[in-house]
């Protein structure tokens, strides 16, 4: 099973920002692809970005990431550190993804 991180907005589009979104998706695909549970969390990552140095906020990004035990990031963009932060953890990383948001977890599913 898949279980796919990606940031999102109030009206369900995709966040621009990944590490400053102030919420983020965490959606479980099945064998097909399509989304079986779908939770929202208010992270607050826009406000704590700039309250710690980088390394904390990656190590904060990261930890939630592990504890939901995501194995794939689907953002807009992000910036090139993050981005290797992501990629050494091993997750599958698709940048450029716009629009609704459940649509787009499903595209990459």
């Amino acid at each position: 099973m898949r279980t796919v991180c990606i940031p999102v907005d109030d009206s369900g589009q995709v966040e621009p920002r990944w590490g400053k979104a102030p919420k983020v998706a965490v959606a479980k695909l099945n064998d097909q692809g399509q989304i079986d549970t779908w939770e929202e969390f208010a992270v607050g990552w826009d406000v704590l970005h700039d309250e710690n140095g980088e390394g904390q906020h990656h190590a904060r990004i990261a930890r939630f990431l592990m504890d939901h035990q995501v194995t794939d990031v689907a953002a807009e963009h992000m910036g090139p550190g993050m981005e290797r932060m992501i990629q050494s953890m091993r997750l599958n990383l698709h940048l450029g993804v716009h629009g609704d948001a459940r649509s787009a977890v499903e595209q990459v599913g």
